[in-house]
């Protein structure tokens, strides 16, 4: 329902009028509620949902992955071409202050060995369920009131018009200011289904389209048909480890420009392509290449070894072994790296050493179209971050702020999507506490 279509059949409930209303109970929602009500400002959350924190929850399930350990100068160029916006809101909260907010809580945390920072118990329930005892029973200032199963509608006359599920009519809600922290569109069966993007643009609040971040990408394959079943059904599942993963300057860039993307990592080969951490960081440029037109990420398959010496492998003489059996005793390629390389190439390359050695260090893997945004950990796009104050305060309509996902910024995993969405909640609701 929205509010076009109320009908006189459903009842309006009196008038609710508070200090501060927020609509999202996801991190960065809860964290701004944190900041109010500690300074004594009573806050009404909304959520759509029965309870909050399900998508927190859910990315929790294999391993809660707070933030990350390493410098401040590395971890804000993980936000790209919002590296600077974002560090201002990282100036306040940044990975060591929400460590230290977590153990707050009482969790304690450790530092993996990828440099990602973690729960002792691993978990997000236990951490959750600390912060919503904090936030309803808290030592200092007043309590946040929780309104669940609210699906906000926009507004009506200057008011908050909510929809309460499962009731026959809707509630008005009258605030001095208003949060908005309602995700982007991933996993929407979990609460952000970005239905918010035609109610803040009929406001006239620039939105970009949102699109899957932190996804898989569909690959073409060498007859642009995507996998081969062969290779689908022995390799499906498998990891790619201890590549470089390269996506070469753009067409409008310099020639022999540098590539826009290098890194060493793993990801994995799915049924229709491919997913996982270095992909997902790469993702922002694979994309923006597939809005121009076309994509293709190039690997090198074997990063510990030099052209001339994987050339020198590969035409050393190898009697009646086959091609495999020679890559294999002479470099080591096998499993998914070798399926890889006879999906890829043409008979052509795999006849020719010196096209072969080339070849396997520059494997280039055409890309067909990113996965469903529905698929996705996260989105890009959303709340144009021009459209809003440096104190994220909508600038077409004062009192009203964003924080969270839905606002235009991205990051790759490893913490950086959390601690940002904790850190935007901190910022707004300490603007928000500003202009009260």
């Amino acid at each position: 329902m929205t509010l076009s279509n109320l009908s006189t059949d459903f009842v309006e409930t009196p008038l609710l009028c508070v200090d501060v209303a927020i609509v999202g109970g996801g991190p960065a929602g809860l964290m701004a509620a944190e900041v109010l009500s500690r300074a004594g400002v009573s806050v009404h959350l909304f959520d759509a949902m029965p309870s909050v924190g399900r998508k927190f929850l859910l990315a929790g399930k294999g391993g809660l992955n707070l933030t990350h350990a390493e410098s401040s100068e590395l971890f804000r160029t993980r936000f790209g071409h919002r590296e600077a916006p974002v560090g201002s809101w990282l100036d306040a909260m940044d990975a060591q202050v929400i460590r230290d907010w977590a153990h707050g809580l009482g969790v304690k945390t450790f530092v993996g060995s990828s440099g990602r920072v973690f729960p002792e118990e691993m978990k997000a329930a236990p951490l959750l369920r600390a912060w919503l005892h904090r936030l309803r029973h808290p030592q200092a200032g007043v309590p946040v009131q929780f309104h669940m199963r609210h699906r906000w509608l926009g507004w009506a006359e200057n008011h908050l018009v909510f929809e309460p599920t499962g009731t026959n009519g809707f509630h008005r809600v009258q605030a001095q200011a208003t949060l908005l922290a309602l995700g982007g569109a991933s996993w929407p069966h979990l609460g952000s289904d970005g239905a918010w993007v035609p109610v803040l643009a009929e406001q006239g609040v620039a939105v970009l389209p949102l699109q899957a971040a932190n996804c898989g990408f569909d690959v073409q394959g060498r007859e642009g048909l995507g996998w081969t079943d062969f290779f689908r059904t022995k390799f499906s599942g498998h990891p790619l480890k201890s590549v470089v993963l390269r996506v070469d300057a753009g067409h409008d860039q310099v020639m022999d420009a540098p590539p826009r993307f290098s890194r060493q990592g793993e990801f994995v080969v799915t049924d229709t392509g491919v997913e996982g951490s270095l992909i997902y960081a790469a993702g922002a440029h694979l994309r923006e290449d597939l809005n121009r037109g076309a994509a293709h990420l190039v690997l090198d398959l074997l990063p510990h070894k030099t052209p001339e010496q994987v050339l020198a492998e590969v035409a050393w003489p190898r009697g009646s072994k086959s091609l495999s059996s020679h890559l294999k005793s002479r470099l080591g390629l096998d499993g998914v790296k070798m399926g890889l390389v006879h999906e890829l190439c043409t008979p052509e390359q795999l006849a020719d050493p010196k096209a072969l050695a080339l070849t396997l260090k520059n494997l280039k893997l055409h890309l067909k179209q990113a996965r469903p945004v529905a698929e996705a950990i996260s989105t890009a796009g959303g709340v144009a971050l021009e459209a809003l104050s440096p104190e994220l305060m909508v600038l077409c309509r004062p009192g009203v702020y964003c924080a969270g996902e839905m606002l235009d910024w991205e990051a790759p995993t490893g913490g950086y999507l959390l601690t940002a969405s904790l850190a935007s909640g901190w910022h707004a609701g300490q603007s928000i506490l500003r202009n009260l």
